[in-house]
């Protein structure tokens, strides 16, 4: 198994907190073979499982962690999620645990994610599932899929916030120094072009557009700029960041923009001139397609607030 993640789920249930008034979850690692070292994917490190699979079938919860998304699933294991499942338990995956689910047939017919990595291999091996691999995790009742390492840990608190409350999840957040919440339908990564290139007019270009995004830029302008003509720009550009001008232009307005939620109380009308989209209609548009929430949700959830 991959110890961060199953790190994760030994921090947010395994861990007594009764004393700071959080709940107490009677929480037990389960194996097919109790007592016997299991590998991790950390060099010298095991895990024994002192429960068997007989307290897995029983239990309200299963938690998956991640374990190598080709290695070969036994299938007393395979059989004892299942039952699990129909016994009425909540499944929770992890990255690629999300494979064993899918083993078990818990993924046919319904939405669920994994690491964005995995999302391909999923598809094909379980083609009856709808994966999104952009997400940080899907909640399908029952059925509780996240993305890859951290994305764990928004699972994991969303289910204690969904099964009993904010207050837990809000205190067991605050002890793992985590943000108490981020929405499942938040984007897994952003990617940001870095202002390194080879060609020195270009870095210096991109390193000025960075401090200028407030500005209007044009294709024209920026070769200018770089003292090249518009076709070698745009060729050189592409091959540098691996993107468009427009593009990136817009990745890094909109990485401003989530400072600015974050850090200050200006207005979306505001922060569209100060990144350069012009309005907040434009902002909007930009921001949910890149980020996968709204700037007003962002901010609700990500900017500085005063603490009850």
């Amino acid at each position: 198994m991959a110890m961060f993640e199953f790190g994760v789920i030994c921090e947010v249930f395994g861990l007594d907190r009764t004393a700071d008034g959080l709940p107490g979850f009677d929480f037990r690692v389960c194996g097919a073979e109790p007592g016997k070292p299991l590998p991790s994917t950390t060099p010298g490190v095991t895990v024994t499982p002192e429960y068997g699979l007989d307290e897995l079938v029983k239990a309200d919860l299963v938690a998956i962690p991640a374990f190598p998304a080709n290695q070969p699933l036994n299938p007393v294991v395979v059989d004892a999620v299942r039952t699990a499942s129909e016994n009425g338990a909540i499944i929770l995956t992890v990255c690629s645990g999300a494979f064993l689910a899918g083993a078990a047939g818990l993924l046919d017919g319904r939405k669920c994610t994994t690491h964005w990595m995995h999302a391909d291999a999923l598809a094909a091996k379980y083609p009856a599932a709808t994966i999104d691999p952009d997400v940080l995790f899907v909640d399908e009742g029952n059925l509780i899929t996240s993305a890859g390492t951290a994305a764990g840990i928004d699972a994991c608190l969303h289910l204690v916030r969904r099964e009993i409350g904010t207050a837990a999840a809000n205190g067991i957040a605050r002890r793992m120094v985590v943000p108490p919440q981020r929405d499942g339908g938040q984007r897994q990564f952003i990617e940001r072009p870095v202002p390194e290139c080879h060609s020195l007019g270009l870095s210096a270009t991109l390193a000025w557009l960075t401090e200028n995004l407030a500005l209007p830029h044009t294709i024209d302008d920026l070769a200018a700029r770089s003292q090249m003509s518009t076709r070698t720009f745009a060729r050189r550009f592409a091959a540098e960041t691996g993107t468009t001008p427009v593009k990136w232009l817009t990745t890094q307005r909109v990485l401003l923009a989530k400072q600015l939620l974050e850090e200050g109380d200006y207005g979306l009308e505001r922060i569209a001139t100060e990144t350069g989209f012009g309005s907040g209609a434009l902002l909007r548009h930009h921001f949910q397609r890149a980020v996968g929430i709204a700037p007003t949700e962002y901010r609700r959830r990500f900017g500085k607030r005063v603490d009850a």
